[in-house]
């Protein structure tokens, strides 16, 4: 008989989207194919504790933050360990490849993917540098303006900042970019802290939010357009699929609107012209490798009404996997199903631990 691949899960975190982390895991986890993985789930509170439970659907969504019998683990930075060390018990579990399901800090960062750099364990998504580089929106804008991309006009600063000297950054932001924008922190997703401003009264009290979960906040010129979004899949060689449009149910594509009342809708694929698609599926790629992505992605796009012009907006290296989440979506509408998809991604996964262990850690003189 195969021996199945070892496959831990984690999910939750220490960041404002661990909710949605929750969803994303339990649907990986029930589309997953069982007769060739055995999956670990690995459940992080919000206060940063870890736990591990043989009955996947007791942790999930409800009851992993409130289960005192479940055994507290930890990844070590220790590649001779490559595992699980549950704590209590002082014994190790080994873990194949690792699908770390979680969106924001904490998680989608850099954090979690240093961590099992350390460990040597293999992981699906984006390395240290995407993950970080993907998280910051000032950053990442950066890189695609030298990548050739296009990005809405923005302005950013650090809360401190504002905190000591609000009015000329309101002055310049007014002056520069004017009204609407909207008022983000620059690491974070979901739309969590992300507010429209129209007049200076708002735009105060919008940053004053975004402030709240992040020391970076960015204001971008609102756009007047379509929300287009395209899925991104491989490591050297990534592929874009089909777009898809979010047809909002709000003023703009929030929190609420996507995982509260969910009155937004979806076409996929979007029906845009096939210059436009084209563009959009090469952008999507170029802006995945601008920051050196791996595994997958999620790029999102306005097509703005009075020009048509492709604006890019953001990247997400460890987008939704939610019955609602575009990612699968599009692939599902471009020929890959939802179970092939994740056993592309963990494929991925070991593709890139092999190629990342060619690199030598030591000097040696060349033959």
């Amino acid at each position: 008989m195969v021996k199945k691949i070892k496959v831990g899960v984690i999910f939750g975190g220490r960041s404002g989207e661990h909710v949605v982390s929750l969803r994303s895991a339990e649907s990986i986890i029930n589309a997953i194919d069982k007769k060739k993985y055995e999956v670990v789930p690995i459940g992080i509170t919000q206060q940063g504790r870890w736990l591990v439970s043989g009955d996947a659907k007791a942790m999930l969504p409800e009851t992993v933050m409130r289960a005192n019998h479940h055994q507290s683990v930890a990844i070590i930075g220790d590649p001779t360990q490559q595992g699980l060390k549950k704590l209590d018990a002082n014994i190790s579990e080994r873990i194949d490849v690792v699908f770390p399901v979680l969106h924001g800090t904490y998680g989608e960062d850099g954090t979690i993917q240093g961590l099992l750099e350390m460990a040597g364990v293999p992981y699906v998504g984006c390395g240290v540098l995407a993950s970080a580089t993907g998280m910051d929106k000032v950053v990442m804008k950066q890189l695609f303006v030298q990548a050739g991309l296009v990005v809405a006009d923005y302005e950013w600063f650090r809360r401190a900042a504002w905190e000591a000297s609000p009015e000329p950054i309101i002055k310049k932001i007014a002056r520069r970019l004017g009204y609407p924008v909207f008022v983000k922190p620059a690491n974070l997703g979901s739309s969590v802290g992300i507010s429209k401003a129209t007049d200076k009264r708002e735009l105060s009290d919008a940053i004053n939010d975004a402030a709240r979960y992040d020391r970076k906040v960015i204001v971008e010129r609102a756009v007047v357009g379509r929300e287009i979004e395209v899925s991104v899949l491989g490591n050297d060689q990534p592929v874009a699929s089909l777009p898809g449009e979010i047809i909002t149910g709000h003023e703009f594509y929030d929190y609420e609107d996507k995982y509260v009342d969910t009155t937004s809708r979806t076409e996929v694929p979007a029906r845009l012209p096939k210059k436009i698609i084209e563009r959009l599926q090469r952008d999507a790629v170029k802006a995945f490798q601008a920051i050196d992505g791996g595994g997958l992605a999620r790029v999102d796009f306005f097509v703005e009404n009075s020009t048509q012009q492709v604006i890019i907006n953001e990247i997400n290296t460890m987008p939704g996997f939610t019955s609602i989440s575009m990612y699968p979506k599009l692939w599902e509408a471009s020929g890959i199903g939802y179970s092939e998809l994740i056993d592309r991604l963990i494929g991925l996964a070991f593709e890139r631990h092999r190629d990342k262990a060619r690199n030598l850690t030591s000097y040696q003189p060349r033959p």
